[in-house]
């Protein structure tokens, strides 16, 4: 039986099945791509795959309904690719495994993929069934959200002729975003020799793990550990105090994730390994004293392995250490106009040494998009200054509120009317596409909305049973009730 047996509405999470059999990482869409064009051409609707593989599906408007406005529902089709260092499974290859626990549905020690195929499936769903009343209706597949909008950022303008988009990558029920945050991300590089291990060496490997981790934007304010940071401090302070000398590091992994697990690999002359051995374990117990309320599940140790063949050198060590330890990280500031939403932020997310160069990727976030380039350009000289190559790259927009956009007025009129409250208007401090597709299609009237996810980009993803239905239920009235022409 399957896992989504007996779940409402059964047509999308049957299109949610479909989705997550099917490996759709981020740069790594074929597969996927090719799945929406078929479903579209199965259906009999005019399906059009464009050079960057967004894939549009057009459907007619209801009979009596062809006097109301053109809707675009929009999601996107690449999913974050996180693991538990303990979780065997190949994105490129192997299906997501969920399961249902508690009203949720998760995966097994993987993202699930929620975050954006419920939204997805929601519009397969508009396409597929019968009996929903609604006008024109266009569905946006678009391709790479999460590595970097770069479908939405190559869709071409006269592609679709609605004038209202419904993007459906919101993440809580009963709330709707009129506003979003723009990005820039910063990536840096140390060019490094390699230096000859000393005599008298012990070497150890570093492991940092349990922490939560999440999306770089919606759980940035939650003062979660980052990965990278703690790792580094360890380091930072122990090459101070013990002689600690780098021979690699392996700290986060995608750009758009608060860093769940770091790793390296050290070496310590051998009359400090006791020492240092203490100093790591008196660091674990004050960070986790200090992160109880937050990452209660950290754990840090120190492995004896083998010596390596070779070291980092001392110099390029010293810089990144420094470098690593101002970077800016964490809520930057908070908005003026609306209580307890964060305005701009920035996501130290990977530290990585390979092939002679030692990268570093951060991920600057805000709703003003001069604020966005002034903490761009503050991370790019943080790192310059220590001697690292650095380049700001694949700037986006925000998207500005429209507090008097007609599908707003419908939208709240609707919640109203089906379960008598209004819902609340948000702006979320996260890269929706709206602020993209926008500035390409200057005429549409946006908004967000989507059911509760909970812990996206992370491996404790999880989307809430109960509030799909409700989405679904709202789509649908939604659609209903658009305005006309």
């Amino acid at each position: 039986m399957s896992v989504y047996e007996g779940l409402r509405p059964a047509a999308l999470w049957n299109h949610f099945a479909s989705m997550n059999a099917i490996p759709r990482p981020s740069k790594h869409e074929d597969k996927i791509q090719e799945f929406a064009v078929k479903f579209g051409n199965d259906l009999g609707l005019k399906t059009v795959k464009d050079e960057v593989g967004n894939v549009i599906i057009k459907k007619p408007a209801t009979p009596g309904m062809e006097d109301r406005m053109g809707v675009i529902l929009q999601g996107h089709l690449d999913m974050v690719p996180q693991k538990n260092s303990d979780t065997e499974h190949d994105f490129e290859n192997d299906p997501i495994q969920a399961y249902v626990e508690d009203g949720w549905v998760k995966a097994k020690g993987t993202t699930l993929g929620a975050d954006n195929a419920i939204g997805v499936a929601a519009a397969m769903a508009v396409l597929s069934e019968e009996g929903i009343e609604h006008g024109p209706v266009e569905v946006l597949m678009t391709a790479d959200e999460e590595t970097g909008m770069t479908g939405a950022e190559n869709l071409k303008a006269g592609l679709l002729d609605g004038d209202i988009l419904i993007n459906l990558d919101s993440e809580d029920e009963g709330e709707l975003y009129i506003g979003c945050a723009g990005g820039v991300d910063t990536n840096s590089a140390f060019d490094y020799k390699e230096e000859e291990v000393p005599a008298g060496m012990k070497a150890f490997k570093l492991s940092l793990t349990g922490l939560k981790g999440g999306h770089s934007g919606l759980d940035i304010h939650l003062g979660r550990g980052n990965a990278c940071i703690l790792l580094n401090n360890l380091m930072l302070e122990a090459a101070d105090k013990f002689g600690l000398r780098l021979a690699d590091v392996n700290a986060g992994s995608l750009r758009n994730a608060i860093p769940r697990e770091a790793f390296a690999t050290v070496v310590v002359p051998e009359a400090n390994v006791n020492g240092f051995t203490a100093f790591v374990a008196e660091y674990f117990a004050k960070v986790k004293e200090d992160l109880k309320d937050t990452d209660a599940g950290i754990n840090i140790v120190a492995e004896a392995t083998d010596v390596p063949s070779c070291l980092i050198d001392a110099t390029t060590q010293a810089n990144l250490f420094q470098a690593v330890n101002a970077c800016p990280n964490g809520v930057i500031a908070w908005s003026k106009d609306m209580e307890g939403v964060v305005e701009t932020s920035t996501n130290l997310a990977v530290v990585r040494s390979e092939d002679g160069k030692i990268k570093v990727f951060t991920l600057q976030r805000s709703a003003v998009d001069a604020d966005r380039d002034k903490l761009g350009a503050a991370v790019y000289k943080v790192f310059t200054d220590a001697g690292a190559s650095s380049e700001n790259v694949g700037a986006y927009p925000g998207w500005k509120p429209n507090v008097n956009s007609a599908i707003l007025k419908t939208m709240k009129e609707v919640y109203d009317n089906k379960w008598g409250k209004v819902p609340d208007v948000k702006v979320i401090h996260a890269g929706l596409e709206c602020g993209i597709l926008g500035a390409i299609y200057p005429n549409w009237d946006m908004i967000s909305f989507g059911p509760t996810i909970r812990n996206p980009h992370s491996p404790d993803e999880m989307v809430n049973i109960e509030t799909v239905g409700l989405f679904w239920d709202y789509l649908v009235e939604t659609l209903k009730n658009v305005p006309k022409k």
